[in-house]
């Protein structure tokens, strides 16, 4: 059976509007020229990416894919034995991550926790947990004392925030999702509201399931992801969870 790369990148970096048709069609056709599957969204925010392939393929294509966006990817990466993605999709959205709010992007500087410190910071009981995923992905599998939102999309979050979270009570905050996106995008807003402390688990779930031991690990469950594999266990493969996303209401 062949054994497929896994990749996740993203970047909050500014793209023209004139731009992006040009760069939906080079991706497309990088995509096809190395025999890549999955989706790319460009927005005038940024880029970000889930996509597989086999190795030799991929490495060949982050490659073209550097030169088209001008960048050095910085992508997380997993292995299965079978093909996650079917489709070449490269789509132009409002926004990479969608929130529905305006975010000052600089406000995230100085909020990134790496995954070999996450264990000190949650630990300490004054840090308030926050999981910024789904309901359905929470069930799958979250952090030990994590905060449950119970949303049923990323836009709910900020909802969930006003009506619960008050930035002279809840002095330090720590949050996590399943790849750092949502995150990356949620941390500024939470500054921007007046939240004085807020950190973001660098890389996200992923990052830290490769980087922790499970022996030191505080994740408890598995993984959720968007794709034929449902959720992944501490080593990265293919867990055995039910999909929770299609019994969501």
């Amino acid at each position: 059976m062949d054994r497929y790369q896994i990749i996740t990148f993203y970047e909050f970096t500014p793209i023209a509007v004139s731009e992006l048709l040009r760069l939906k069609n080079d991706l497309k056709i990088a995509m096809r020229t190395h025999s890549i599957k999955g989706t790319i969204i460009l927005a005038e925010e940024g880029f970000n990416s889930t996509l597989c392939g086999r190795p030799d393929d991929i490495a060949r294509f982050v490659t073209a894919v550097e030169s088209i966006l001008n960048t050095t990817l910085k992508y997380k990466s997993s292995f299965h034995d079978g093909l996650p993605f079917r489709r070449v999709d490269v789509k132009i959205k409002p926004e990479i991550v969608t929130l529905k709010r305006p975010v000052d992007m600089s406000h995230a500087a100085g909020t990134h926790v790496s995954a070999n410190k996450w264990n000190d910071l949650i630990a300490d009981p004054e840090t308030l947990i926050l999981d910024t995923r789904n309901d359905y992905e929470y069930q799958t599998g979250t952090f030990h004392r994590a905060v449950n939102p119970r949303t049923e999309k990323f836009s709910d979050l900020p909802d969930y925030i006003d009506k619960n979270l008050d930035p002279d009570r809840h002095k330090r905050i720590a949050m996590f999702c399943t790849g750092g996106i949502r995150c990356e995008k949620f941390a500024p807003y939470l500054k921007q509201q007046g939240f004085s402390e807020v950190y973001q688990l660098e890389g996200g779930i992923l990052k830290y399931l490769e980087t922790v031991p499970s022996h030191e690990s505080l994740w408890q469950g598995e993984c959720f992801v968007f794709d034929d594999r449902v959720s992944l266990d501490h080593q990265l493969t293919k867990g055995g969870s039910a999909d929770l996303s299609q019994t969501a209401e």
